[in-house]
């Protein structure tokens, strides 16, 4: 069924049940990366990790071969170091050290239905700035979700990330936003971590959103490596990046990625 106006489609209770499967193996593989990833582990080792768990369970690694700006991204996870945004390449010469934060962006298929989830990790002891700058991004995230219901609007979603964002002297990264999700990885809506409550899409029963704050300690803005798949903040601050995927119901919101 498609909400035409917005060309927004809304998933069956089979389909969220699909999305729920691929959702929770997403979510085992960032619980279990909190286990193994310290000082010393490269991004390569993070990458073949979660590959392997996937695989594991039955599934497809959703990004592998995802078509970008340039070649198809190489790698299962997206593994993205202190200043690196999102869609960092993981590489056997990238040694993680103590006071790095690294983020790991999981996507999984399971009978053609996808789950996406991501988490920023603290590699041993962090600075105080790190350290805050994690927990914004998750409480943005969670308020962010937390107006993922039924009867809102997209826009409140975004405007609840952005305040309690800006409100910790942050910013949020503005090029790269959160989206739709289902038998595609990314799907209509878009949805941008900044904006104004009561404007955009209305939610409705069915819509399964990937929510996904990316936070920067400095300034939101942000430039593409040679890679053409590192993100990068512009000046050179840290930045954190959490994500689920969250189904809006008839009784409030379900977040299929949590474990």
């Amino acid at each position: 069924m498609y909400f035409k106006k917005q060309n927004v489609k809304l998933k069956t209770t089979k389909e969220i049940e699909r999305m729920r499967i691929a959702g929770m193996v997403a979510g085992e593989v960032l619980q279990k990366l909190s286990e193994i990833i310290e000082p010393g582990i490269t991004t390569k080792e993070i990458d073949t990790f979660s590959e392997k768990y996937i695989r594991s369970m039955k599934m497809v690694p959703a990004f592998f071969g995802v078509v970008g700006a340039g070649a198809p991204f190489p790698a299962s996870a997206c593994v993205s170091v202190n200043d690196e945004v999102v869609h960092g390449i993981p590489s056997v010469s990238r040694v993680l050290k103590s006071g790095d934060i690294v983020s790991v962006d999981i996507g999984v298929v399971y009978e053609g239905y996808y789950g996406d989830a991501a988490k920023t990790y603290a590699v041993g002891s962090v600075s105080d700035v790190a350290e805050q700058l994690l927990k914004i991004t998750e409480l943005s995230l969670q308020k962010g979700i937390e107006q993922a219901l039924s009867g809102n609007s997209l826009g409140d979603i975004s405007r609840a990330i952005q305040k309690t964002v800006e409100d910790a002297r942050f910013s949020v990264v503005r090029d790269f936003v959160g989206h739709g999700i289902g038998r595609a990885l990314h799907e209509a809506p878009q949805i941008p971590n900044y904006g104004k409550s009561g404007t955009g899409v209305e939610l409705l029963p069915g819509m399964v959103l990937a929510i996904e704050p990316m936070v920067n300690v400095g300034g939101y803005e942000v430039c593409m490596q040679d890679d053409d798949w590192t993100v990068v903040t512009k000046d050179g601050s840290l930045s954190a990046h959490f994500e689920h995927t969250v189904a809006v119901t008839e009784n409030g919101y379900e977040i299929l990625t949590k474990v």
